[in-house]
């Protein structure tokens, strides 16, 4: 399960997509989040999609900052809290602002009993990045 929680992380962070996320996930995982810009976004294959897009064409070269890792097996859980860090370059919302935000998030990953990930869960105050990227 870490192995599996960490390689996905890494694969969904650095813009791999579903293509690279999927072998990590049953096919229906879930995918969960508050936040304004992700609510539509109910599967893990949708949501890494869109971090494809975030990282590959609105932000190349955006990266993270991983605080914290942990692993609970009893729950069958994985939580990662990071920084992520990028500047709107590319084509995206709204045109490029050239802005550049620092956004603390939260993941929370559930497992099932294979070791596939089946539910996502995303943490982060949305607002906050999109105001430092000018995009409110």
């Amino acid at each position: 399960m870490e192995a599996s929680a960490k390689a996905f992380f890494e694969a969904c962070e650095t813009g791999k997509g579903w293509e690279g996320c999927k072998q990590y996930c049953t096919a229906d995982a879930v995918f969960s989040a508050q936040s304004e810009p992700l609510a539509e976004i109910k599967t893990v294959q949708g949501y890494t999609d869109w971090m494809a897009g975030l990282a590959n064409t609105t932000m190349p070269g955006c990266s993270y900052d991983l605080k914290h890792f942990s692993v609970d097996e009893a729950s069958r859980s994985a939580v990662f809290f990071a920084v992520f860090i990028g500047t709107h370059t590319g084509p995206g919302p709204c045109e490029p602002t050239n802005k550049s935000t620092s956004s603390d998030y939260v993941y929370h990953l559930g497992f099932d009993e294979t070791g596939k990930i089946n539910s996502m869960t995303k943490i982060w105050n949305a607002p906050w990045a999109m105001k430092q990227l000018g995009w409110m």
